[in-house]
C-alpha cells in the first residue's frame, strides 16, 4: 500500500493538479494541512484526501516528521502541492517498489523553466520505516537518517529510478516574486551552519543561494570549507564542485575547470550532472578546445534533449568549427524547445547568411529584434538592428 504525504497550506491553485497526478497509483491520499484560509481543504477532500491539521511548527522536518503518524500505507510519496508525478515514471517505480531489498526511491526531479541543470535527484519514496525520520531546517531531506539506518541495517538498497518522475514548478522568477523565500532560506542555512561549521549540504545550499546574488567573494571560502568535510562520492560533493566552479570562472576560470572535471568523476546521472558538464564544455570552447567542447555537449543533448540551453550551445560550438549544416540543426533544436530565445534566433540568422540563404537569415534577425524589444531589451534591439542593416536589409533585399 502506497500513501502520499503532503504538507500544504492556501494551494487551491495547485493543489488539484498534483492530487490528479498521483490517482490511480497512491492508494491513500493524506494532505495535512497547516492552517489554510482559501479552498484548499475544500480541492483536497473532493480529490479524495484525508484532510489532517496541525499548527504550523516552524519549517518542514518536523510537520513532515508529524505528517508520517497519519499513514497507513507500507510506502511513501511526498509531494509538494507545486509539484505533479509523471505518469511514465509509474511503471517503473512500481517495479523498484516491489523489489523486497529496496529501502528508498530516489526519484529525478525536473525544474520548470530551468534553463542549465534542470534535473535533481530526490528522496522522496520510500519504505515506512520507523527509523526514517526527516531533518535538516530548510530543504528537509531523509538522508541523514537513512545513512544510520543502513550502518544497523545493511541488508536494504538504495535504487534510482532513471525515468524522470517528478515536474517542480515552484522556482520560476514569476512565481517568486514578491516572497521572502530566499531570505528565509538564508536565514535557515546560516543558522544550521552556525550549529556545524563547514556542514557540505549547508555549504552548498548557501554557496548558490550567494552566487546567484552576485556574492561570489562570500561563496567561494563556504564551499572550499564545505570541500574539507565532504566525501569523495557524494552528491554533496558534487554540488559544491559546481557552485565553486561558477564562482572561481571570472578570476581563475583554469581553476574552474578543474572543479568541473572533478565534479564530473562523481557517479551521477547524466542529468543530474548536467550542470557542470554544460559549463565545462562551455569553458573549454573559450579555450580554443572545440573537441571535447562538442564531445560533452552532445552527451549533454543526447541524454537530456528537452534542455534548450545544451542545443543552443551546441550550435555555438558547430558554428565555430565552420559545420554551418550541424550548427543550424541544432539551433533548429534549441528554437523548437525555446523559440522566445533572442539569442539563438540571432546566431542562427548568422549562421543562415554564412550559409547563404538570405531570406532565412533576415527571418531570423527580425525575429531576434523583435523579441529583444518585447523583453524590454530596446537597446540591444536597436544595435542589432543598426549592424544588421549593413549586412541584410530587413525589409528586402541583400545589401551587398
Amino acid at each position: 500500500m502506497l500513501s502520499l504525504s503532503m504538507i500544504v497550506r492556501d494551494e487551491e491553485a495547485r493543489l488539484g493538479e498534483c492530487l490528479r497526478s498521483v490517482q490511480g497509483f497512491a492508494d491513500e491520499l493524506v494532505v495535512v494541512d497547516t492552517g489554510s484560509s482559501d479552498a484548499t481543504v475544500a480541492i483536497a477532500e473532493a480529490a479524495g484526501a484525508r484532510v489532517e491539521r496541525i499548527t504550523w511548527p516552524g519549517d518542514f522536518a518536523p510537520a513532515r516528521n508529524q505528517a508520517m503518524g497519519f499513514l497507513n500505507g507500507d510506502w511513501v510519496l511526498v509531494l509538494d502541492a507545486d509539484e505533479q508525478l509523471r505518469p511514465e515514471a509509474i511503471p517503473a517505480l512500481k517495479a523498484l517498489m516491489a523489489q523486497p531489498d529496496v529501502l528508498v526511491i530516489n526519484l529525478l526531479r525536473y525544474e520548470v523553466g530551468a534553463a542549465m541543470a534542470p534535473y535533481s535527484s530526490v528522496s522522496r519514496l520510500f519504505r515506512r520505516h520507523p527509523s526514517i525520520q526527516w531533518s535538516r531546517p530548510y530543504h528537509s531531506m531523509i538522508d541523514d537518517s537513512v545513512r544510520a539506518l543502513l550502518e544497523t541495517e545493511p541488508q536494504w538498497r538504495i535504487a534510482d529510478c532513471s525515468e524522470p518522475a517528478i515536474l517542480h514548478d515552484g522556482y520560476r522568477p514569476e512565481l517568486l516574486e514578491g516572497s521572502d523565500k530566499a531570505d528565509r532560506l538564508r536565514q535557515a542555512m546560516e543558522d544550521d551552519l552556525r550549529d556545524r561549521p563547514g556542514d557540505p549540504y549547508a555549504s552548498a545550499k548557501l554557496g548558490g543561494l550567494l552566487i546567484s546574488e552576485g556574492k561570489t567573494d562570500d561563496a567561494i571560502p563556504l564551499l572550499q570549507a564545505g570541500l574539507q568535510h565532504c566525501d569523495g562520492g557524494s552528491a554533496e560533493r558534487y554540488e559544491l564542485l559546481l557552485h565553486l566552479g561558477l564562482a572561481l570562472t571570472p578570476s581563475d576560470p583554469a581553476q574552474a575547470v578543474r572543479c568541473y572535471r572533478q565534479a564530473l568523476e562523481i557517479p551521477l546521472d547524466t542529468r543530474v550532472s548536467l550542470g557542470a558538464r554544460l559549463n565545462l564544455a562551455a569553458r573549454l570552447m573559450e579555450q580554443g578546445d572545440l573537441e571535447e567542447a562538442i564531445s560533452l555537449t552532445q552527451t549533454a543533448a543526447q541524454r537530456a534533449p528537452e534542455v534548450a540551453l545544451a542545443w543552443y550551445n551546441l550550435g555555438l560550438m558547430q558554428r565555430r568549427r565552420g559545420d554551418l549544416a550541424a550548427a543550424l540543426e541544432a539551433y533548429g533544436r534549441a528554437l523548437g524547445l525555446d523559440p522566445n530565445n533572442a539569442a539563438c534566433h540571432q546566431n542562427n540568422a548568422v549562421a543562415q547568411l554564412l550559409g547563404g540563404n538570405i531570406d532565412a537569415a533576415r527571418s531570423s534577425f527580425i525575429r531576434a529584434i523583435s523579441l529583444l524589444q518585447a523583453q524590454g531589451q530596446s537597446d540591444a534591439a536597436d544595435a542589432l538592428r543598426e549592424k544588421v542593416q549593413g549586412v541584410v536589409k530587413l525589409n528586402g533585399e541583400a545589401v551587398a
